[in-house]
């Protein structure tokens, strides 16, 4: 393969006389398929070093070349033979080269917003603030302007309907894997802080999922700290945070990917109607024949598929969840109630009530006029599922 690549090249400069230009998108998309089996990936890298290091032989008749990739972990192993390697990833002269900033949305856009506006009875300042909710957010600089997907933004504009436009262009399957083997806490997953060492490591994948799910476009820089020079990553938008977390729930829980929205849209009624025990009973059904290897941990399984569920009401109803710090576990709010919850595990539900009243869990929300539920739930690691919950106001 590396001889017919060398033979291209030369060919083409000799046929036309030209340097030649080169373009590859997706270089690291073999290693990525391997991504948890040692032997292929070895295969794969020594392949592409032999390809790739065609590059360097031939560059008397290469004008220039361009790499894409969602991952910097071949840079050592797969151009090793390379020393003229440029690498713009956090370059900030090159900051804005994939996305569309606020600037030309303004500049180029207005009537591909206006469309959208009409299209679905909205203001246009409601438009744009909807359009930047959901498709901003990206930063690839410390100092850098924030840009939209230009993918999401133009097939918005297109068909006139918020979509999950990139999300849809494929699946992280490999990062839900790296997650999985890694036993993450999933509720960490947008409080990481990283330097920028960590965040262009190579080979960070057999150390730390972060670094190339940060590289694959899934979290973003959301602050730095410029005396010690670290990041903060987050979601960059709507749009990923949504996407992602949807997909995670069938690898956590006892659901398809089909059924997910709809479990999702239950859960959101039952609070919204004031009926938690029709929320628990579906949550129960959630937990309930989950195949053991994907539990695993008990609490850590339990903790991680709660927060998916957690964050996906969150996009319909006000959440607000803190873990194991000794204040309230969940509380969420809708237009006509305020659920406080509180999770023990191996006790019981009359415990995990005992706690909210005895830690003046409700007394903030005393002046307001919504109706105030507690919930106090028991889960089993014996078991895996929730076995106890009560409910009282």
């Amino acid at each position: 393969m590396s001889l017919r690549f060398a033979s291209v090249i030369e060919k083409a400069y000799k046929k036309t006389g030209l340097p030649v230009v080169i373009l590859v998108d997706e270089y690291d998309k073999p290693l990525l398929q391997a991504i948890d089996n040692d032997d292929l990936q070895d295969v794969y890298r020594a392949t592409l070093k032999a390809f790739y290091s065609v590059l360097k032989s031939q560059d008397r008749y290469i004008r220039f070349a361009f790499l894409t990739g969602v991952t910097k972990f071949g840079k050592v192993s797969v151009f090793s033979d390379l020393n003229n390697l440029n690498d713009i990833s956090m370059d900030a002269r090159y900051q804005t080269i994939c996305g569309i900033t606020e600037e030309e949305m303004r500049a180029y856009f207005e009537e591909g917003i206006r469309y959208v506006a009409d299209n679905n009875e909205l203001t246009v300042e409601e438009t744009r603030a909807k359009l930047k909710r959901r498709y901003d957010g990206y930063h690839f600089h410390q100092r850098s302007v924030g840009v939209y997907n230009p993918f999401s933004l133009l097939n918005t504009f297109s068909k006139g309907e918020f979509g999950s436009y990139w999300f849809e262009t494929g699946t992280p399957t490999f990062l839900v894997r790296l997650l999985q083997r890694d036993k993450f806490y999933l509720p960490d997953l947008t409080q990481q802080q990283m330097t920028s060492d960590m965040l262009n490591s190579i080979d960070s994948i057999n150390d730390n999922p972060i670094p190339i799910i940060y590289q694959s476009g899934y979290l973003t820089i959301k602050d730095y700290d410029k005396e010690f020079q670290i990041y903060t990553l987050g979601f960059p938008n709507e749009e990923v945070e949504e996407g992602f977390t949807s997909y995670l729930m069938p690898y956590y829980m006892n659901v398809g990917n089909e059924n997910g929205p709809m479990y999702i849209r239950n859960f959101v009624l039952a609070l919204r109607q004031g009926n938690p025990e029709a929320f628990m009973k579906r949550m129960q059904v959630l937990f309930a024949d989950t195949d053991y290897k994907i539990v695993g941990d008990a609490e850590l399984y339990f903790q991680n598929a709660f927060a998916i569920v957690t964050k996906l009401l969150g996009f319909y109803v006000k959440v607000e969840r803190t873990i194991s710090d000794g204040r309230i576990d969940m509380v969420v709010k809708t237009k006509d109630y305020i659920y406080i919850f509180e999770f023990k595990y191996d006790k019981d539900a009359d415990t995990a009530l005992r706690q909210i009243d005895e830690k003046g869990y409700a007394k903030p929300f005393a002046a307001d006029h919504r109706r105030l539920i507690k919930v106090g739930v028991n889960f089993s690691r014996q078991h895996r599922c929730i076995d106890d919950w009560k409910v009282s106001e």
